[in-house]
């Protein structure tokens, strides 16, 4: 698109530093650690903080990566684009794909845990029913428009992160007052686990904590002086998210048994009720307002996504319907609602979290990837630029994290990568199609 004068017309650049330092945490301060805590503790132990801050390091490699390549170039796209450019339309769909059904599926894992503990301070009520009603009324707000998901997500951050840091000092009051232990806070291992496997599993279900970042890279374009806000902000933000996640970790491990915390859908519930100074039901409205905003994020993103890729053919047609007055792809909003809801019913909170995170890490290794690859590619603008080495890493990462990954994750996964891999086929076949004289 050009402007009149024939100059390209790009986005206005009005994001500063702090804003989007903000709204990367926002993103990633959410609510897989409100529904998770207790499943890092089934697999980790008592040490939950462990595979917390392992997986922040994991998550700022993969970070290097975004961060070079979003300040190269700056405009609205992401990974998809990122590894059409290094790899071609293939890539570039799997990628796309892959994006679209680890959204698909986090709704469904936040829909589960919104139906868990949280909501039974108040009523007990079928799980089934609960996720339908749950994501009928998101879909419901998704449909009526952006700008009202957006009202409701700048109040529901707010909230989450208030929340997250009530844990943190009502922790330090339990133990200050000698009712905590911290010597479960070295814990490692189960069972079924030594040290190090408890560690690396622990790692791929609190991988799940830190997505979110990798969206920021459609505000580049939007932001003052990228090359040098992006990188701070992305940093800044991803380390001030781990420590959050490392004391929300802690506490929780201190206050309640490790066997009691194992078997919560409700972790963080349980260490405001030991405290005792707030009542758990107002904890539970900030627990169930972090979830739900949560699966609402991830539900605008999923269906415009998929809005998109139908508009680019790459998915049926039909997903580009809009509604006449609101202008929002409902049949999107409706088709991913749909697949996350029969996840919802049939899958449980550990393997659905599982799957999204092996998702993305086929997503993050081809970022990874196309890093190396696109250093051929030189841009006349000022850019962050990562050290070989991290990208490497951040690959040899996703790798070592996949052979992690339980068998049953690998069920459920494998029929998302192979439909994507038809559909990516499929994809440059046609674009090969179109060009031919």
């Amino acid at each position: 698109m050009t402007a009149p004068s024939g100059q390209p017309v790009s986005l206005r650049r009005t994001v500063t530093t702090a804003g989007l330092f903000f709204f990367i945490l926002g993103d990633v301060l959410g609510a897989g650690v409100y529904v998770l805590a207790g499943e890092i503790a089934a697999t980790a132990g008592g040490a939950v903080w462990v595979p917390l801050v392992v997986a922040l390091v994991l998550a700022l490699l993969t970070a290097g990566s975004y961060a070079e390549l979003a300040t190269k170039y700056p405009r609205a796209g992401g990974s998809a684009h990122y590894t059409m450019r290094a790899f071609g339309p293939f890539v570039g769909f799997l990628v796309g794909f892959c994006m679209l059904s680890a959204g698909i599926v986090s709704v469904g894992t936040l829909a589960l845990g919104f139906a868990g503990d949280y909501l039974s301070e108040f009523v007990t009520l079928p799980t089934a029913l609960v996720v339908v009603v749950f994501l009928g009324l998101l879909a419901a707000l998704n449909a009526r428009g952006i700008s009202e998901s957006m009202g409701a997500n700048r109040v529901a951050t707010i909230i989450e992160v208030s929340g997250l840091i009530l844990v943190v000092v009502l922790g330090i009051i339990v133990v200050a007052r000698g009712d905590g232990d911290l010597s479960r806070l070295t814990e490692l291992g189960t069972d079924d686990h030594g040290p190090l496997p408890a560690v690396l599993a622990g790692t791929v279900l609190a991988f799940y904590s830190y997505v979110g970042f990798e969206t920021s890279v459609n505000l580049a374009e939007e932001t003052k002086d990228p090359a040098r806000s992006y990188p701070r902000a992305l940093f800044g933000a991803l380390v001030v998210a781990g420590v959050v996640y490392a004391l929300v970790g802690a506490a929780a491990a201190a206050v309640i048994p490790t066997a009691e915390l194992a078997e919560s859908s409700a972790p963080l519930l349980q260490v405001v009720t030991a405290a005792g100074f707030v009542p758990p039901v107002l904890f539970s409205v900030i627990a169930l307002v972090a979830v739900a905003n949560g699966a609402l994020l991830t539900g605008i993103m999923s269906s415009r996504l998929a809005y998109g890729m139908a508009r680019d053919g790459l998915l049926p047609a039909v997903l580009t319907r809009l509604l006449p007055q609101r202008r929002t792809p409902w049949v999107a909003i409706i088709a991913t609602t749909g697949l996350s809801l029969v996840l919802a019913l049939t899958g449980t909170l550990e393997i659905l979290a599982g799957t999204m995170v092996l998702l993305l890490l086929v997503v993050f290794t081809a970022v990874n990837a196309a890093v190396l690859v696109l250093r051929r590619d030189p841009v006349d603008r000022r850019h962050f630029r990562v050290p070989a080495f991290l990208p490497v890493a951040g690959i040899v990462s996703c790798i070592g994290l996949t052979t992690q990954v339980e068998g049953e994750v690998w069920r459920l996964g494998l029929p998302f990568l192979a439909l994507a891999a038809v559909l990516a086929g499929l994809a440059a076949w046609r674009r090969r199609a179109r060009r031919a004289p």
